[in-house]
Parts: C-alpha cells; sequence; structure tokens
C-alpha cells in the first residue's frame, strides 16, 4: 500500500462518534439502531462482528445534532438489546458499551468534551444509565483506562458499584436492569485495528498483545487483547492505536511481528475496524492484506467529503 494518499474533505465544522454496542449478529437491530443514531448527523460506517459481539459506528454531525443523535440510538439500544444475554469475546460494560467523542483538529477538543460531558449527562438523565468518564475526562488516574471498569465485567461492576468501591460520574448507582453501563470519553482519532495470526493458540496471541501493549513497555498509545474467533476459525491481536499519526499502523505491524517471530507465529491479514485517517496508512506493508478494507469507503476524509 502506498505511502501516498489523498487527503480530501473538510474537518472544520464537524465532530465524530464512535459507539459501540454489544451486538454484531442481530442485523435487525443494528440497522435499527443505525437509524437512531443517523437522526440528525451523518452515519458514516458500521463495522459488526458476531465473534466480538459487537458494532461500531461512526457518525459525524455539528456539536448538539450529534449529541441528539447519540441520544436516539441509544435509546434504541436500549430498547433493542438486552446486554445479560450477550455472547461475545470483547469486554464490555453495557448495551451501550462507550462512547467516544473524536475531536478532528486539536482547537477542537475543549468543543468535543463539551459535547461528551452533554452526553453523558443526557445518557443519565434521560435513559438513567449510570455513566463512567475514561481517557481526558477521567476523574482520577486509575479510571483512564475502560479495563478498570471493564475488569471481571459486568456482574463484577455491579458488585463494586453496591460496595461503593466505584460510582458512576453520572446517573444512578446502580447498573440498568437490561443495558448495564456506559463508558463516555473525549478524544482525539484513533484506529481500531486487528491482525489475524496463523496460529490457533490463543495464549500465545495473548502472549503477543502482552509485549505489544504500552502498559507492558510496547508502543506508546498501543492497547491490545489477544482473542479466538470461533466462527471464522482465527486467532487475532484486537488492538487500539491511540495516536495513529504519531505510531501509524505500519508500525504496529513491525512490532508485532518482530514479537510474532518469538513464537513462530506469522502475521497473516489485518482489519480495520470502522474508519481511519489516511496518514495511518502510510507506509502500510503490501505483504499484509486488509480484509475488506477499499479507500473510499474506510479513509475518514473521504468519507467526511463524499
Amino acid at each position: 500500500m502506498k505511502a501516498e494518499r489523498q487527503r480530501t474533505g473538510s474537518t472544520d465544522a464537524v465532530l465524530e462518534a464512535v459507539p459501540n454496542v454489544s451486538e454484531g449478529q442481530d442485523v435487525a437491530a443494528i440497522e435499527a439502531i443505525g437509524r437512531a443514531f443517523a437522526r440528525g448527523c451523518r452515519l458514516l460506517d458500521v463495522h459488526s462482528d458476531a465473534d466480538y459481539g459487537r458494532s461500531v459506528f461512526t457518525l459525524v454531525g455539528a456539536p448538539q445534532e450529534l449529541a441528539d443523535g447519540l441520544v436516539a440510538g441509544a435509546r434504541e439500544t436500549i430498547a433493542r438489546i438486552d446486554v445479560r444475554g450477550h455472547h461475545g469475546v470483547h469486554p464490555c460494560i453495557g448495551a451501550l458499551d462507550v462512547v467516544p467523542v473524536v475531536y478532528l483538529r486539536p482547537e477542537q477538543r475543549a468543543l468535543a468534551q463539551d459535547e461528551a460531558l452533554a452526553v453523558a449527562n443526557r445518557l443519565a438523565g434521560e435513559l438513567s444509565l449510570p455513566v463512567f468518564l475514561y481517557g481526558e475526562l477521567a476523574s482520577s488516574p486509575e479510571r483512564s483506562e475502560r479495563a478498570f471498569f471493564r475488569e471481571g465485567g459486568i456482574a463484577e461492576l455491579g458488585e463494586r458499584l453496591e460496595r461503593r468501591e466505584v460510582e458512576p460520574d453520572f446517573g444512578p448507582a446502580r447498573l440498568h436492569p437490561t443495558a448495564g453501563g456506559t463508558l463516555v470519553a473525549a478524544r482525539p482519532p484513533l484506529v481500531a485495528f486487528n491482525l489475524e495470526l496463523d496460529t490457533d493458540d490463543v495464549d500465545a496471541a495473548r502472549a503477543i498483545a502482552a509485549r505489544v501493549r504500552e502498559t507492558n513497555g510496547g508502543l506508546p498509545g498501543v492497547r491490545a487483547i489477544g482473542v479466538k474467533l470461533e466462527r471464522k476459525r482465527a486467532v487475532q491481536l484486537s488492538m487500539n492505536v491511540h495516536d495513529p499519526f504519531e505510531v501509524p499502523l505500519a508500525a504496529v505491524v513491525e512490532c508485532v511481528r518482530r514479537e510474532a517471530d518469538h513464537d513462530n507465529v506469522r502475521v497473516v491479514g489485518g482489519e480495520i475496524v470502522g474508519l481511519a485517517p489516511a496518514a495511518a496508512l502510510d507506509g502500510f506493508p503490501d505483504d499484509v492484506p486488509l480484509r475488506g478494507f477499499d479507500e473510499g469507503s474506510h479513509l475518514l476524509e473521504r468519507r467526511i467529503g463524499a
């Protein structure tokens, strides 16, 4: 894949949001939730995965319009998804698991933070969801990572709330009976990126993930877990790349390859979940196929400018 990519479209007047819901198989529910999110803003992309038990929606819109769309989609999500029956390898705390509001330029940071706080307040007040702020909006350093809330799953979070070991930033101090809780943040663009390995040993993938992620001295801004996808009969590294401009996907592939060599494992393919800024793909290796990737459909600038 060539380093030179056309960068088109203006991001001056829009914010992005990337809500994740805990359903990857029910097509009717996913389509209804997408239509609800699109009320007042643009739905650019939907990426669903049954093994992950997850759908990722990419929206853009002006402030307030974006909040209206997110709340409408959240209402439909609660109506359609009972998280008590959730099946999937991706960790979550609720039906509407995470709602990041994304600033596309540094000068939009305060605007995105205000929009995220408004969304959090409305999710709590209008839908009785306990909302937990993470990332830049976290109330303490230990709450900045989503893993702090997801550790042990939904049931464990419910018990921690009952023991008052953790409290929501907005909303009731208990989980919604069918929708659980929701994580909200404001952040710059990140890329959700998976790499498929030529092994069926998920423990090997978890060991590679541990060496790659930032918390263990790996790549800055990279979060990684190893997962086994039964339907696809594949083992993947599932990653979030928090600064794809400083750490482009080519650098992630290089690091994973280096660590995988220690376990005699090869990288055989990649997958981008949702949309990615064009610069994230500069220098991406031609010998790693990106499953289903199309520049016109999956580059953020192209879709905003379409």
